[in-house]
């Protein structure tokens, strides 16, 4: 197995979730982040849109949207592309 660029969007629970805290969290818990951007989703909602190299072991994608959903401040965390490195 090798790794795999996986991109994800990271939807905060509200509009008033510190975002620069939310990403600090999950730079922490994704060592692998690449690129990390802020998208306006509406009605002053922002989502966190990043890509990571993670390992390709199986079910390791699932675990990390696991993972992201259990931060403080995160409603959802989902898998957008996962592509190979």
């Amino acid at each position: 197995m090798g790794s795999v660029a996986v991109i994800m969007r990271v939807m905060p629970e509200s509009p008033e979730v510190d975002l620069e805290q939310l990403k600090a969290a999950l730079k922490q818990k994704v060592p692998g982040i690449q690129d990390m951007q802020v998208e306006p989703i509406g009605f002053g909602l922002k989502a966190i849109k990043f890509a990571a190299i993670i390992n390709d072991a199986g079910g390791e994608t699932d675990a990390l949207e696991q993972s992201l959903s259990g931060i403080p401040g995160v409603e959802r965390a989902e898998i957008i592309e996962v592509t190979l490195n």
